[in-house]
C-alpha cells in the first residue's frame, strides 16, 4: 500500500513508539500503522472521551497498548528500556484552547513537562533513530495578517495551549542542539523534528468545544449549533492528510537524519482556508434539515486568522492535502452515520483510510 510514498517497504517490522495512541489522531495512526506492518507500542492515558474512535474501531487490536501519565518520567524511561523503539511519534497533549484556559496549570503541566521527560527518557535510553513531536499551527506569534507563516516565522502563543505547544517547540530545538546536534549524528544516530498542522476533521471526533463534533452533537438532537467565532479563519483538513506528513518525515529522518530535521508545516491549500461559518454552510449542505445555528459571543481570545505556508513540505517531502475541504466533510459525515447506524466502526474506519491512500 502507498499513499504519497508512504510504504509498508519502509514500515514493515519497524518498532514504532506513539504517544496519545487512545486520541483522535492517534487512532487513526495506529490503525494506519498496522496496515504498514509496523510493530506498534502506544502509551497513553484512557481515551478522553466516551464514546472514542479508539473504542469504536478497536484499535487496541494488533498493539502494545500501554496505558500511563507523560509526566511520569519514571514509566516513561522504563517503557523505552523495554521497548527499544527506532521511531517515536508524540502526539499525546491536552489539545483544547477552551480547556487551556479552564486548567493551565495542567495544560502546561502534560504538554511541556510531558514533552521534556519524553525527550529525557529518549535520551538516555539511546536507539531512537527518528522522532517527530507533534505541535500545532497556533505556535507562532499570530498577528492575524493575510500572509501564511513559514517555519522560520517568531514563536508565540496568545492563550496556555496555544504558549504550552510553543514551548515544546523551544524545548525540541534544545534538546536537538544541546543532545543530538548534526555534527555528532554519527555518535547518537539521533534525527529530531517538529510538526505544526492545522484544524483536522475527521470520523470519530468527540472532543468537547471541537467544530465538527459540536455541529453533529447538536444536529443529531434536532438543535441548531452554537458558533462563537463564526468569521475566524483557519487551515481544515482531514486529519489523514498531516499523519501522511508525519510518516514521510519520520522516514526521512531515519534514512536520510538530520538534513529534514527541525519545524514542518502541513496545511491545507488556499482553498480550503475558509471561515467557520463557511464549514458548517458547507456541512449543512449534505445534513438532511438541519437545524440552523446561533451565534455567542465569548471573552476569550482565539485568533481570527491562521495561515499556513506548507511549501517545505511540498518541495523536500512531496508531501500535499489530497482530499478538498468538501471531500473531508463528506468522509467525516458518512463516518458519523455509519457509526449512528450502528455499523461495524473498525471495518468502516479501515475502508475510508483505503479511500485515501487509494486516492493519493
Amino acid at each position: 500500500m502507498e499513499a504519497m510514498g508512504v510504504t509498508s517497504r519502509f514500515w514493515q517490522g519497524k518498532r514504532v513508539l506513539v504517544t496519545g495512541h487512545t486520541g483522535f489522531k492517534g487512532s487513526w495512526l495506529v490503525l494506519w500503522l498496522q496496515r504498514l506492518g509496523a510493530q506498534v507500542t502506544g502509551f497513553a492515558l484512557d481515551p478522553g472521551t466516551d464514546p472514542s474512535l479508539f473504542e469504536l474501531a478497536c484499535v487496541t487490536e494488533g498493539i502494545d497498548d500501554r496505558r500511563g501519565d507523560l509526566r511520569d518520567l519514571l514509566a516513561l524511561s522504563s517503557l523505552l528500556e523495554q521497548v527499544r523503539p527506532e521511531i517515536v511519534l508524540h502526539l499525546a497533549a491536552q489539545p483544547l484552547v477552551r480547556e487551556g484556559y479552564r486548567d493551565p496549570v495542567a495544560t502546561y503541566s502534560s504538554n511541556v513537562m510531558g514533552t521534556l521527560n519524553l525527550l529525557e527518557a529518549i535520551r538516555q535510553a539511546g536507539g531512537v533513530r527518528a522522532c517527530v513531536l507533534v505541535t500545532t499551527d497556533k505556535v507562532y506569534a499570530n498577528q492575524e495578517w493575510q500572509w501564511p507563516y513559514r517555519e522560520n516565522e517568531p514563536l508565540g502563543g496568545h492563550d496556555p495551549y496555544s504558549s504550552s505547544k510553543a514551548c515544546c517547540e523551544l524545548l525540541a530545538q534544545s534538546y536537538a542542539a544541546s543532545f543530538f546536534p548534526a555534527q555528532r549524528y554519527g555518535e547518537h544516530r539521533l534525527a529530531l523534528a517538529t510538526a505544526r498542522a492545522g484544524n483536522v476533521l475527521g470520523g470519530g471526533d468527540f472532543a468537547a468545544d471541537r467544530l465538527i463534533p459540536d455541529v453533529l452533537k447538536a444536529w443529531s438532537a434536532n438543535k441548531p449549533v452554537t458558533l462563537r467565532y463564526p468569521q475566524a479563519v483557519r487551515p481544515w483538513q482531514h486529519a489523514l492528510e498531516p499523519l501522511t506528513g508525519y510518516l514521510l518525515l519520520a522516514e526521512r529522518l531515519y534514512v536520510h537524519g538530520p538534513q529534514y530535521a527541525g519545524a514542518w508545516n502541513f496545511g491545507p491549500g488556499e482553498d480550503d482556508m475558509c471561515t467557520v461559518g463557511d464549514v458548517v454552510a458547507n456541512l449543512a449542505r449534505q445534513w438532511p434539515s438541519a437545524p440552523g445555528l446561533v451565534v455567542e459571543s465569548s471573552d476569550l481570545h482565539e485568533a481570527g486568522l491562521l495561515r499556513l505556508d506548507s511549501s517545505r513540505a511540498r518541495q523536500q517531502l512531496g508531501w500535499r492535502a489530497r482530499w478538498s475541504l468538501a471531500q473531508c466533510l463528506e468522509h467525516t459525515l458518512a463516518w458519523h452515520l455509519a457509526w449512528k447506524a450502528g455499523q461495524d466502526m473498525r471495518a468502516f474506519t479501515q475502508h475510508q483510510l483505503t479511500t485515501y491512500t487509494e486516492a493519493a
